[in-house]
């Protein structure tokens, strides 16, 4: 008899299927930003993509209207990093939909926004602080020389790349639940992820400014009957590239200590043309 009793539950259980929640990733990777706004952020583009989950965990409309209401609150993280928190409150909704525990729109909207700074933070200094930068770095590289592979390679890995990470956390979200978060920081996977990226972002970057700054003076002093020229005989043999260098370190100081960028450029523009006038560079 209790065999029978809970097969009956489990065959009354409602439960969101892989296509409800591709339907749902979907919405949310073309309408993240739709109706983006100062109030609520983006909340009308999280309420959209969770319309699947609700059609298919709901039955009675007002059931329906209660749960689009619940995830109009604000909403607001990185887009891509940030769907475990999607994936995490449709869990939530399965278990609250069959009854199972108090999940209370108090307790799903607290979780989202308990995860949506932390996320957000791990999200930007991923896709906007590393991919990002790594990827424009090679696809510029290619581009600099007229290859039109340049911008047709970046914008294929940027896009494969992105949609992996959005795709593969929202599902990663939904199958930990609300332990999602803790597991995968606890194992320190985004830790390792940032450091490693970041030691490759470095090596790239660096290749590439070794290889594209670019300064030289062309100033020959006349020293008895001979002449040096200071970069072919002085600065060349100390260091090929020093001036490069020294001016790249230059700059770097100027932002450690916060000066605008658009100043440093304004700067390097000035110094550049008054340098050119006086043959200098």
């Amino acid at each position: 008899m209790s065999d029978n009793t809970l097969n009956s539950q489990d065959m009354k259980r409602k439960q969101v299927t892989k296509k409800d929640l591709k339907k749902s990733w979907i919405r949310w990777m073309m309408f993240s930003h739709s109706c983006y706004n100062y109030e609520r952020m983006q909340s009308l583009g999280f309420a959209h993509s969770m319309n699947p989950i609700i059609e298919r965990l709901y039955d009675k409309k007002e059931d329906k209207a209660s749960a689009l209401k619940r995830h109009l609150a604000f909403f607001n993280t990185e887009p891509n990093v940030g769907t475990m928190v999607h994936g995490i409150t449709i869990a939530m909704e399965e278990e609250r939909a069959n009854g199972v525990g108090e999940i209370s729109d108090e307790a799903i909207n607290s979780v989202k926004t308990g995860l949506m700074g932390p996320l957000a933070g791990i999200g930007d200094t991923i896709t906007q602080g590393v991919i990002t930068p790594i990827l424009l770095a090679l696809g510029i590289g290619i581009a600099k020389d007229g290859n039109l592979m340049g911008p047709i390679l970046y914008t294929v890995l940027i896009s494969a790349i992105i949609i992996w990470i959005s795709y593969t956390l929202w599902m990663r979200g939904y199958k930990l639940g609300k332990s999602a978060v803790e597991q995968i920081l606890g194992e320190g996977i985004f830790n390792n992820v940032i450091e490693g990226a970041g030691i490759l972002g470095c090596t790239v970057i660096g290749a590439l400014t070794g290889k594209y700054v670019t300064l030289s003076t062309s100033v020959v002093m006349k020293i008895g009957e001979g002449q040096v020229a200071l970069q072919a005989d002085l600065f060349d043999k100390i260091m090929p590239g020093l001036l490069p260098l020294l001016l790249t370190l230059g700059v770097y100081k100027l932002l450690e200590k916060g000066k605008s960028p658009i100043k440093i450029m304004l700067y390097l523009i000035l110094i550049g043309a008054v340098g050119s006038l006086i043959k200098i560079f």
